[in-house]
């Protein structure tokens, strides 16, 4: 939705192959092609740049959700704002603790994703994460 908004747009992972398929799928929606780079959580802070960070379910190890904790806030703008979108992984409630720690809040929606093939859609939680 982004893109065909005209809004600048980074796509970010650590394998080279999702990033193939970002600009993949861009493309095959008539959209043009996202900026794209590989991300290594684990390597620090990021350059804060950026007005708003998206993210859907990436919370998935402990180590990765600390990383992440501690790499958001460096890619936020002073008043940067970040959505992310997780399932109900293990780590979610840890993600949101260490980002609190560090003068964050939360605004969080449950909401339900309809899953082709399955009866019943999938619960999401959808955070808001705001700078205090």
């Amino acid at each position: 939705m982004a893109l065909d908004r005209g809004a600048g747009v980074l796509a970010t992972d650590y394998y080279a192959a999702a990033l193939d398929f970002t600009r993949h799928n861009a493309r095959a929606n008539g959209l043009p092609e996202p900026e794209t780079a590989l991300l290594d959580w684990h390597d620090g802070p990021g350059a804060g740049a950026f007005d708003l960070v998206i993210a859907a379910d990436v919370m998935y190890e402990e180590r990765s959700t600390r990383s992440l904790a501690k790499l958001l806030p460096g890619l936020l703008r002073p008043v940067g704002e970040a959505l992310f979108a997780d399932p109900g992984r293990r780590y979610e409630p840890l993600f949101r603790e260490l980002m609190q720690e560090n003068g964050f809040l939360f605004e969080t929606e449950k909401t339900t994703v309809e899953v082709d093939g399955l009866d019943r859609g999938v619960t999401v939680l959808v955070h808001r994460i705001l700078r205090r």
